[in-house]
This record gives structure tokens, C-alpha cells and sequence, in this order.
């Protein structure tokens, strides 16, 4: 069976353009990458091991035998593909000395130690630690990434409601993420996009807790956090509910204020507004709630190919926002030996504001009755 093909092949090839301006801003004359989620942004394949290097006149991909045919079908025709075998670090680098290229730009996040041993061992110029080559040209998302994105949060929101429909006491957080990321394969994305959270009780304090034994009962408060991977592209959503009746005045009190911080969040995001101040929109309506201390993350990260990527919505973060980019937004209220809530959307910033991608009902629902 053919693997299949993305429609990002063009658009791939569109971006080398820009690709080879920002080389050359780094003073590089070629581009070296062993990262999946970079070579993805940049060919179209979505395998977990490849080589990309890029300079004025060519753009080379690299793979082993494994993944020659996947290549075939998902690499944009802008790339030579090339098969190499033994040591990949070292072949790429052989094939980057092949080039001529004497200053090669990599991205310092991504690449390990080891992989920069590998690259430098045959290569006779040398590499040069730029982060601002590919990581701006991933920041904002063109329409057919958005486009991804929004299918993958479509998927996700089908499976929630087929989730919450059959939930009954007696379930185990673990059986019910389970069920999440069985229902995502089942209705045609690759995998989850993170563990899915699935906590019931008094564990939705735990803002990254783990599912585990714990048993649903009439009266609980319920967390899903969940995404899948559909496409190449990445979906992150929460929602909260209570199960059979609300657990009480107190968790009505949470869920509203973070409902309020989020919609408030929500409406700051416009072109050059700071990640700081989006943050801050809807930390103070929590903290003006009383609850300052109970909200100890940042309000969001960027999704795409990645779960995370380099946009940050926190208290420190500078970055002026730009159209394109898309951005999750997801206060919280952690209450230890009590519960906690969570509400999540995934937003794009448009030219004159902002649009939220993810559709799933906010407003407090009672589900399994």
C-alpha cells in the first residue's frame, strides 16, 4: 500500500525561497538538519529519520532505505532524494562536504550532541548554531496549515463526543483515555499528539496528571485534555464537565472564572499584541477571583506540526504576535485535595483579531445523566 501523499509538496517548495534568504542572513552558504519536525516543514515527509541540507543552488534530501519509497510519494519535487546507509549523521555530512558549502547553519533546539559530532566529524567547514532560520518561517502558518490543524481539532471533538455520550461510573481514567486515542485512529489520524489526560475527582489539580485507577462517581468533576495527529498536524483541546451532578458551589466558582479568563485571553489576541500581555488578560481576571496561586502555568504555547512550538503565551514572553500564528489559549484553576479545571481552545491570529479553530461547547455541562 502507497504511503500517503501530502498536499504540502508545493507550498514545500515555496518555502525555499525564504529558507535561503534567512541562510543568508546568518552569514551560512547551506541549511543542515536531522530534525523530523523540521524536515517535515520543509519536504512534506513525515518519517521519523531524515536529512535536509539546503544552499543556494540545491536542496538535497536525505533517508535510508527504510523510508525510500515514503520518500517517493511525500518529498516535494524541489528536493534530490538521496539513499545513503550506515552512520546517517555522518553520510548527510559527507554529502553537505560534497556541497562546497564552508558555514552551515543548524538549529541549536533541536540538534543533540551526539548529531553534531556526526555532522562534524567529515565536515571540513563549519557549523553555525542559528535558531532564527527555520523557526520564523514556522511561527506563522499559512492557510492550508491552519486548514490541518482545524481537521485535526474536527476529529478530536468527534471522539470527545463519542467519549462523553457512553461515559459511565465505574470507568477508570485509564480505560477512558483509552478510549480517546483508539477513537482517534479509528476515525483516521495517525496517533495521539500527546498522552491524552483523562482525570476524574479531586486529580484535575494535577495540571499534567497521569490517568490511573481512580473509578468515576456521580458528583466528580472530569478533565480531558487530549489532540491527535491528522495530516502531519497537531490538535490540543480541554474540556471539563461534571459527571451526574455538580460536585459543588465551589467548582461552579472555578469553572466560571476560567471560563471568563479564557474569553477575556481570547479577545486580547490581535496582530502585535505581546504573548505577555495575553497572558496577563486572563491571569488577572483568576487572580482578581482569588485564585492567583492556583494558576502557576502559562497560558499557552504554539501547535502545528509540533504539540508545542516556540510561541509562548506566559508572563515573560515578548513576542509580538503576528497573523498566522496559531496559538493555544488555556487557563486553569488547580485546587490540591479539591479538583481543578481546565478550559482549552486553539486560536489563529488573523489581520484584524483572531479566530478560535476548536467548536466544543465551553459552558458548564452535567454529562452521564
Amino acid at each position: 500500500m502507497s504511503v500517503q501523499q501530502t498536499p504540502a509538496i508545493d507550498e514545500c517548495a515555496g518555502r525555499l525561497d525564504a529558507l535561503r534568504e534567512n541562510i543568508a542572513k546568518a552569514s551560512c552558504d547551506a541549511f543542515v538538519s536531522l530534525t523530523p519536525p523540521t524536515n517535515q516543514y520543509l519536504t512534506g515527509f513525515r518519517g521519523s529519520t531524515s536529512g535536509v541540507i539546503v544552499t543556494d543552488t540545491q536542496a538535497i534530501f536525505l533517508c535510508d532505505f527504510r523510508y525510500t519509497q515514503q520518500a517517493g510519494d511525500q518529498v516535494s519535487n524541489a528536493y534530490e532524494v538521496r539513499q545513503v546507509s550506515g552512520s546517517f549523521g555522518q553520510r548527510v555530512s559527507e554529502h553537505l562536504n560534497d556541497t562546497g558549502a564552508r558555514r552551515a547553519a543548524f538549529e541549536p533546539a533541536y540538534t543533540t550532541v551526539a548529531d553534531h559530532g556526526d555532522l562534524a566529524k567529515p565536515f571540513d567547514g563549519e557549523l553555525v548554531a542559528a535558531g532564527s532560520v527555520v523557526a520564523p518561517l514556522r511561527a506563522c502558518k499559512s492557510a492550508s496549515e491552519v486548514a490541518k490543524i482545524e481537521a485535526a481539532l474536527q476529529l478530536s471533538e468527534r471522539v470527545l463526543h463519542n467519549v462523553i455520550s457512553t461515559l459511565s461510573a465505574g470507568q477508570t481514567e485509564r480505560s477512558v483515555a483509552a478510549q480517546f486515542e483508539h477513537g482517534f485512529k479509528e476515525q483516521g489520524a495517525t496517533k495521539a499528539s500527546f498522552d491524552t489526560i483523562s482525570l476524574f475527582g479531586a486529580r484535575p489539580s494535577l495540571p499534567h496528571g497521569e490517568p490511573g485507577d481512580q473509578k468515576l462517581e456521580l458528583g466528580m468533576g472530569v478533565l480531558f485534555d487530549f489532540g491527535c495527529i491528522l495530516d502531519g498536524y497537531c490538535s490540543d483541546l480541554t474540556r471539563c464537565y461534571a459527571f451526574g451532578n455538580i460536585p459543588g458551589s465551589w467548582y461552579e466558582t472555578i469553572y466560571n472564572l476560567v471560563l471568563e479568563a479564557q474569553l477575556r485571553s481570547i479577545d486580547a489576541i490581535r496582530p502585535g499584541v505581546l504573548g505577555r500581555e495575553v497572558d496577563a488578560a486572563a491571569r488577572n481576571v483568576i487572580a482578581d477571583g482569588g485564585h492567583g496561586d492556583h494558576f502557576g502555568h502559562g497560558l499557552g504555547h504554539g501547535v502545528g506540526i509540533e504539540i508545542h512550538e516556540s510561541l509562548r503565551l506566559n508572563p515573560e514572553s515578548e513576542t509580538a504576535l503576528q497573523p498566522g500564528m496559531v496559538v493555544t489559549v488555556e487557563p486553569g484553576i488547580y485546587v490540591p485535595g479539591q479538583g481543578g479545571v481546565r478550559i482549552e481552545d486553539v486560536v489563529v491570529v488573523t489581520e484584524d483579531g483572531c479566530r478560535v479553530l476548536s467548536s466544543a461547547p465551553k459552558a458548564l455541562e452535567v454529562i452521564g445523566t
